[in-house]
């Protein structure tokens, strides 16, 4: 079958170099660092398979119980994505601020192997472990560097994803009870299940945890900072798609008269966390995070179409082939521009190339004209129709551009905080370079020949449309001048904390603060009511020695009781009573 070499070249390249370092010494450590250097050849058969896969399901019958997998139109630009993201990252690794080079390389070659499997798993039990691997693999990379910000950052994501992958297994498990093993069978199962509000709000939090939907998004802000830039790049840019696909895959879209009232869920948590993030992103001042608060954002965008197709069963094909093609560009952009913060920092590249290049990577994820987020903004605020925001009498399509004036806020932020930082730059492989620079320029081709094969049912912008120019362009210049009004401002006010943000005025993490000071209350909370309890045991003992014993009295009875003559009595008394209960309630005759 055409996708084993696709999981299999990864997993053995990861064990090599594991094989390497347990043998230790000069040749084992040169092999190893070639091994390294090269790693990023290993995730191109997946790109092969995703290219020549026929379609239809495959099945390997001797795997678990029965794995199956199937290269459709939502798996196959997704593997496609993740795999040239991967390949980038990978090339990246051996100059990235970290040690243990090789560990980082491999992680990241077993988190690819999970994430390509999420993307094409069509069995539950498949799809199940694809997703819990990465997960728990993805805590490896977040607290690679093992400072004390990445033990507590991977602490936040490990709770977190522990909640998610509880809320995910049990959704499964109802399904699996009521007979649904085939992914492709889940929405349906789902419309027509007894649990079925159940099965959503579990679908809600555990693939919400991975999706970074706001409140479940505290560990993004704080991992990414932690988490060497390849591995933010692949933890933004692929790994969050883990969680959208769960939503793709099993929520009742386009099923029955719809779900208006969990739509309305999804819109609202899209929509507020959306654009909440943006003032809090704007008050950091590591561009990490605020990347990091950006990916929040852009996640609500995709929130808030997939709560459109809740709502109207009619809008399903078009909003979900409208995520696909969203999801490929973000992916691609935003993997960019986590790896442009190492560009900077330590890329031979000049500074202008870098500058550049980060530029128009930064006007895709706004969504300006003849970019990659041209295409799939016009695609998502299209296929949301005419579906109303639940807590505004607004239509949906004229709230995302809205979204675009935040992520200019947000970019432009990005550029004040990343060149006030110095440069160190080393010499670096030229080819890398350029594939970076390639795909910081180049991703509208990719994006643009997905949205061609996927129309109809998504709608693709007329390229030189005035109209359609001006509605993605206005959203840019909006925020361009907030911005210039926030700089104006701020000098003349040097001492406003809120426009000289140092990171201090919203911790990353945001609500996890809250969460975690509420937690410290309760928990002292608990320590007094503990210590009152004490005291109050103390004082009923002490009362309890004070009292008259009954012990001669007990021993008196007791004795009696251990006495044939007694214990007969007692059961006499007791057959008595049972038969006396009998006739009364008729029992007996």
């Amino acid at each position: 079958m055409i996708w084993i070499p696709a999981f299999l070249v990864p997993l053995t390249v990861a064990a090599v170099i594991g094989g390497l370092g347990r043998l230790g010494g000069l040749r084992a450590h040169r092999v190893r660092a070639w091994v390294v250097r090269l790693s990023w050849v290993a995730v191109l058969p997946a790109a092969l398979a995703a290219l020549t896969d026929p379609g239809g399901v495959h099945r390997v019958d001797w795997m678990l119980l029965g794995t199956t997998i199937s290269a459709d139109a939502i798996g196959r630009p997704l593997v496609l994505m993740a795999t040239g993201l991967y390949a980038l990252a990978l090339s990246f690794v051996v100059r990235a601020k970290s040690r243990r080079t090789h560990v980082l390389t491999a992680f990241l070659l077993l988190c690819f192997t999970g994430n390509i499997a999420v993307f094409v798993a069509a069995d539950l039990v498949t799809f199940y472990l694809a997703f819990a691997a990465m997960s728990f693999l993805g805590y490896a990379i977040v607290v690679h560097d093992l400072t004390p910000a990445a033990r507590g950052a991977g602490s936040v994501y490990l709770v977190l994803t522990v909640a998610g992958e509880c809320a995910v297994l049990a959704a499964l498990m109802i399904l699996g009870a009521e007979g649904v093993m085939s992914v492709a069978d889940a929405p349906a199962a789902v419309a027509a299940s007894p649990s079925r509000d159940v099965l959503i709000a579990l679908l809600l939090v555990g693939f919400g945890v991975k999706a970074g939907t706001v409140p479940l998004h505290v560990w993004l802000p704080l991992a990414h900072p932690a988490a060497p830039s390849p591995a933010s790049a692949v933890l933004s840019g692929a790994m969050l798609k883990a969680g959208i696909v769960g939503w793709l895959r099993f929520l009742p879209l386009g099923e029955g008269a719809g779900e208006p009232v969990w739509g309305a869920v999804f819109l609202a948590l899209g929509l507020v966390g959306g654009l909440l993030a943006v003032p809090v992103g704007v008050l950091h001042d590591n561009p990490k995070v605020v990347l990091a608060y950006s990916s929040i954002s852009q996640m609500g965008f995709l929130a808030a179409v997939v709560g459109a197709a809740l709502v109207d069963p009619g809008l399903a094909p078009a909003c979900v082939a409208a995520v696909v093609v969203y999801s490929v560009a973000h992916g691609l952009v935003k993997g960019v521009l986590f790896l442009g913060v190492q560009a900077w920092d330590a890329e031979r590249i000049p500074r202008a190339i870098v500058l550049v290049a980060l530029a128009v990577a930064s006007l895709a994820l706004v969504g300006v004209p003849f970019t990659s987020g041209y295409i799939a903004k016009y695609a998502g605020k299209e296929a949301v129709g005419d579906v109303v925001a639940p807590l505004v009498p607004v239509a949906v399509a004229d709230v995302l551009p809205w979204f675009g004036v935040g992520s200019t806020l947000l970019l432009a932020r990005f550029f004040i905080v990343l060149v006030r930082r110095e440069r160190h730059a080393h010499r670096t492989a030229v080819s890398r370079d350029i594939a970076w620079v390639l795909v910081c320029v180049g991703a509208v081709v990719p994006v643009a020949a997905l949205a061609e094969i996927l129309s109809p049912p998504v709608s693709v912008p007329e390229w030189f449309s005035p109209g359609t120019m001006w509605g993605q362009t206005w959203p840019l210049l909006l925020g361009l001048a907030v911005a210039a009004g926030a700089w104006a401002l701020a000098r003349r006010l040097p001492a406003s904390r809120l426009l000289h943000p140092r990171g201090d005025v919203v911790p990353p993490g945001d609500v996890v603060v809250v969460e975690e000071r509420a937690a410290h209350a309760l928990g002292r909370g608990i320590a007094r009511a503990s210590e009152g309890l004490g005291h109050a045991r103390e004082s009923a003992l002490t009362a309890a020695r004070r009292a008259p014993s009954a012990g001669p009295l007990l021993d008196r009875v007791q004795g009696g009781l251990g006495t044939w003559v007694g214990s007969g009595v007692v059961l006499a008394v007791l057959l008595a009573a049972a038969l006396w209960a009998a006739v009364a309630t008729g029992a007996l005759p």
